[in-house]
């Protein structure tokens, strides 16, 4: 898997030995309200290493999930480039659209760190060949949109098309070149 860096950040695979972080961040409901049709923390361990195996199994082609780590070595949240999923009777079908998301710990949260790794991505999607990529959010949660609203992506409405949940929908497409 492609490690990103940029100053402050590197993003790279996540491994069974990230499993207490990745507890420590989705245990908490501040973190996880917004994920999902029907939000849940994570219970222990074992549920935490059932999630990087998850975020292992969304991995194909350009679709990535990556750990986002301080450059100085500790682990801050993810970010996702993922195939999105469609709504409908489980299991979920991909749309052949693909989705940016993200999550992080509070103790990174309004430090810049969502949009700095959401860059990387983007411009690893674009340089990859996509020419748009889509973000969904939970129709309350104001940080993710303004967040993609200063990533430059476009807020086209409410919508049920993925999930088997209302989202509010985001798109960017890829800059023409001069």
């Amino acid at each position: 898997m492609q490690t990103l860096e940029s100053d402050r950040l590197r993003l790279r695979q996540w491994t069974a030995d990230d499993a207490p972080f990745v507890l420590d961040m989705c245990s908490r409901w501040e973190v996880q309200r917004y994920i999902g049709a029907t939000p849940r923390v994570l219970q222990d361990l074992d549920e935490a290493s059932d999630t990087i195996t998850r975020w292992h199994s969304r991995q194909d082609g350009l679709h990535r999930v990556w750990a986002v780590e301080h450059r100085d070595g500790y682990l801050l949240g993810t970010l996702l480039l993922v195939a999105i999923l469609g709504s409908g009777t489980p299991p979920l079908q991909p749309t052949g659209e693909t989705e940016i998301g993200w999550y992080f710990h509070p103790d990174a949260w309004g430090q810049g760190y969502a949009y700095e790794a959401a860059t990387l991505v983007m411009d690893y999607a674009f340089a990859g060949g996509l020419t748009e990529v889509l973000a969904v959010t939970h129709p309350d949660n104001a940080p993710s949109q303004a967040l993609c609203r200063r990533l430059g992506m476009d807020h086209l409405g409410r919508t049920q098309r993925y999930y088997n949940m209302t989202c509010e929908l985001f798109s960017t497409s890829r800059p023409v070149a001069d």
